[in-house]
């Protein structure tokens, strides 16, 4: 890969600001990998580089989860992500570009002009929140964003809720990836990048644990939000001009 060491500077900054704003890597993640590959091949690069930055965080977050969240969100999440990610096969990667724009725009400006919103800490609620972080997930590659909204209701400590976010993506990423792999996104001149990227998760999300030790997570969201409204406009720029 041309330009391999920003590839490797722009993942990391990806799952430091991840890690910190609570919404995962994967909304920096795959606007910019895929400024470097293919969108078929960011989708199963992204879904391998998950599940190591996954079980990172519950290693540095294994203070406890939320057992009941992880049955009412992560049963159908991994339901649907298995779903989008085989519709995605048959969806032109341009749309799916250009879907991931527009979502990285709307997601953005929903949580910074509304802040206070909030779900209602109910079952079906958490179904829903998980039926459409999975399909989003498996049809443009990041879905954390309505995952964090949804356990947000919960109100839960900060180790919670990351250790409990992260146990239910990996065993979204961990579905995905095999429906990836056999709809031909994993492909083996890109298999030298997982170490690499290994590596990167543990840096990072080191690194945003400690950011989170220093300042305001509120304060942090808000300059998150900003960056992915920012990297939303240049994906879809991208789209427009390519």
């Amino acid at each position: 890969m041309e330009n391999l060491y920003l590839f490797i500077l722009l993942a990391l900054l990806a799952e430091i600001l991840g890690t910190v704003g609570g919404f995962g890597s994967s909304l920096f993640f795959v606007p910019i990998a895929s400024y470097f590959l293919d969108f078929h091949s960011v989708l199963g690069i992204t879904a391998l580089f998950h599940v190591s930055s996954n079980i990172t965080k519950i290693a540095f977050f294994r203070k406890g989860f939320d057992k009941k969240l992880l049955l009412t969100i992560g049963v159908p999440a991994v339901v649907f992500v298995i779903v989008g990610a085989f519709i995605s096969k048959y969806i032109d990667s341009k749309i799916l570009e250009m879907a991931l724009a527009g979502f990285l725009i709307v997601t953005s400006l929903f949580f910074l002009f509304f802040k206070n919103f909030s779900i209602k800490p109910t079952v079906s609620n958490s179904s829903l929140g998980g039926t459409l972080s999975g399909l989003i997930a498996g049809l443009l590659g990041t879905g954390g964003a309505i995952r964090g909204m949804t356990l947000a209701a919960y109100n839960l400590k900060m180790e919670v809720f990351i250790a409990t976010s992260a146990i239910i993506d990996l065993a979204i990423d961990s579905s995905r990836s095999f429906v990836y792999t056999y709809n031909g996104y994993v492909h083996k001149h890109d298999l030298y990048l997982i170490p690499i990227l290994l590596v990167v998760s543990i840096i990072g999300t080191y690194i945003g644990k400690k950011i989170l030790e220093r300042i305001s997570e509120e304060q942090f969201k808000s300059i998150v939000l900003i960056l992915i409204f920012i990297t939303g406009i240049v994906t879809l720029s991208k789209v427009i001009w390519n």
